[in-house]
């Protein structure tokens, strides 16, 4: 089985339980851009325009998890792992009015996790 290039945390988990209940179908963008700098931004599903830039590099706990080109060059030497923590985030992601807001951990793959990625989808 392929190394995954993004997980989640249980507590993660639960709060896209939660999202997952009142906005129906759920996805993760990963921009680097504003507002919350590098936090992964949570939204309904197609509330979020992808472009021809972003890459689909798999899924949470039902969610597929995209990220920008540029923000992947600089991550791909690492597996990425959705979390969350109490307090207000400021962006426009889904979870900021349960008052928590996601955020991402990140390590470096060993050599043999390395030699085994999941695939990359380009999505344009």
């Amino acid at each position: 089985m392929p190394t995954p290039r993004v997980q989640i945390t249980p507590e993660a988990a639960e709060v896209i339980d939660t999202l997952r209940e009142k906005h129906g179908p759920l996805m993760f963008h990963q921009s680097g851009g504003c507002c919350d700098g590098s936090s992964p931004m949570c939204y309904a599903e197609g509330d979020f325009k992808l472009g021809r830039s972003d890459l689909k590099i798999g899924e949470v706990h039902g969610v597929p998890f995209y990220i920008a080109k540029d923000q992947f060059e600089y991550w791909k030497h690492t597996q990425l792992t959705v979390d969350v923590k109490p307090g207000r985030g400021a962006s426009f992601s889904l979870e900021i009015p349960l008052g928590v807001r996601f955020l991402i951990d990140s390590r470096l793959y060993t050599e043999a996790e390395a030699e085994d990625l999941a695939p990359v989808e380009r999505m344009g």
